[in-house]
């Protein structure tokens, strides 16, 4: 194993926190191994060893990406993606599979798996198309950027600047920040008091009005004629995510 980060720049969620990774793999000796490596790239890392735990630990932990070995001891990972997309429909996957196991590699493609490395695998190459697949969606930033980019939606927190697909938008000062926090936490859902305590400073107490105001000045400016970003979580709060 080597002990050398794959590269100098550190990837991180567009909030400055480690981007998180999830391992389902029931070999425990294999997990601890894969882990170690990402870890050392500066990752934040759960491992699981069933189905089940691998659905509610995604649900937990809303990983940037995962590494999902096909064969589990209670059902496959085709149904553990199954299950995990139904809750986030956009977390890139890496399928682990059995060297000869060609139709388990186009079985995993075809049910929306991302990628695919086979056993024996080289903890590097692990590393590198994990690297790969999340820069592709586009949710991590580069160390040191300015820049947030969550699908087709940019903001430049130094200069104020706002684009969707290339259009530029202009927002007031509460619109920008109610936007930088939301793009901050991309397909996370956020509750009002926790909106209201980051936006406006205040604990909350018969205040969500306000938040629900500014959601929908921002949904006229960020999702009007478009596919729509910013979701209401019914009781609960509020989700920016990327287009389909």
């Amino acid at each position: 194993m080597s002990t050398s980060p794959t590269s100098a720049v550190k990837l991180q969620r567009p909030d400055g926190t480690p981007v998180r990774v999830l391992v389902v793999d029931d070999e425990s000796n294999l997990t601890e191994l894969l882990s170690m490596a990402l870890r050392y790239e500066g990752w934040e890392v759960r491992a699981a060893g069933t189905g089940l735990k691998a659905v509610k630990a995604a649900r937990e932990f809303q990983p940037d990406a995962v590494v999902l070995d096909m064969m589990l001891p209670d059902f496959d990972g085709l149904e553990v993606l199954r299950r995990m997309r139904a809750d986030n429909d956009a977390v890139p996957v890496l399928f682990l599979t059995a060297k000869d196991a060609v139709e388990d590699r186009v079985a995993g493609l075809t049910a929306g798996g991302d990628d695919y490395v086979t056993k024996p695998f080289s903890l590097e190459e692990v590393v590198a198309r994990l690297r790969a697949l999340m820069r592709r969606t586009t949710v991590v930033a580069e160390e040191s950027s300015s820049l947030l980019v969550v699908g087709d939606l940019t903001m430049d927190e130094d200069s104020h600047e706002v684009t969707r697909g290339g259009v530029e938008i202009a927002l007031t000062a509460t619109e920008f920040e109610l936007l930088r926090y939301l793009m901050r936490n991309p397909k996370r859902v956020l509750s009002k008091a926790q909106i209201l305590d980051r936006v406006w400073n205040y604990d909350f107490g018969g205040q969500a009005n306000v938040v629900e105001l500014y959601i929908s000045y921002l949904r006229k400016k960020i999702d009007a004629g478009r596919e729509p970003m910013i979701h209401t979580m019914r009781g609960v709060g509020y989700v920016l995510k990327p287009a389909p």
